[in-house]
C-alpha cells in the first residue's frame, strides 16, 4: 500500500523533530529479523530511554538535510531502522550491541553522535566506556588511595615497633 504525500510529510516532520531532539542516533540494518525479535529489542531499547523508529530511506535522508551533521553520511543498504538515544549514550550502544551478538541477522550501518556521522566502530566503542556509576566508583578509588596507603605505611611500622617490643619483654 502506498504512502499518500501527507503521510510522507508528517513521517517526514517526526522524523525532524526526533533528529534535533536526540543526542545520538544509530543506523541499523534489520533485514530478515523476526517480528518477536523486533518487539524484544523495542522493549530493551524503552528501558535504556531510547525509542526504534523504522522509514524509508528516502525520508530518513530528507529529514537529515535539515540537520548540519559533519563528515561523510554511513552508506545505508538494506532495511534501515534508527535508534534515538536521548541520553545514557554507553547503556544504549551497550544494550544494542548484545543484541545484536543474539541476533545476528542485525547489523549496525553507522550513527550520528554530536552532530557528526560515525561509523559502526565507533558505536562499539562508546558501548565499551564504563557506566557513570563505574567511572564515579573509580574515582572515589583513585582520590582515597592516598591516605590508604599512608594508613597502611603508618600502622606497619607501629606493628613492627610494637612486635619488636613484645620481643624485648620475653
Amino acid at each position: 500500500m502506498a504512502t499518500t504525500r501527507q503521510k510522507k510529510e508528517t513521517i517526514l516532520q517526526g522524523l525532524t523533530g526526533q533528529f534535533k531532539e536526540a543526542q545520538m542516533v544509530i543506523f541499523v540494518n534489520f533485514h530478515g529479523l523476526s517480528t518477536a525479535a523486533t518487539r524484544k529489542l523495542r522493549k530493551l531499547l524503552r528501558t535504556t530511554g531510547s525509542q526504534y523508529k523504522v522509514a524509508k530511506k528516502t525520508l530518513i535522508k530528507k529529514a537529515m538535510e535539515t540537520l548540519n551533521v559533519i563528515g561523510d553520511m554511513p552508506n545505508l543498504e538494506g532495511e534501515i531502522a534508527l535508534i534515538f538515544g536521548a541520553d545514557n549514550l554507553p547503556t544504549v550502544a551497550k544494550s544494542l550491541i548484545k543484541f545484536i551478538k543474539e541476533n545476528k541477522e542485525m547489523a549496525i550501518s553507522g550513527g550520528i553522535l554530536e552532530n557528526k556521522f560515525i561509523g559502526s566502530k565507533m558505536v562499539s566503542e562508546l558501548a565499551a566506556i564504563p557506566t557513570r556509576e563505574i567511572l564515579l566508583a573509580k574515582l572515589v578509588y583513585v582520590i582515597n588511595s592516598p591516605r590508604q596507603r599512608l594508613v597502611g605505611a603508618l600502622g606497619g611500622d607501629l606493628r613492627k615497633f610494637a612486635n619488636i617490643l613484645s620481643q624485648i619483654r620475653k
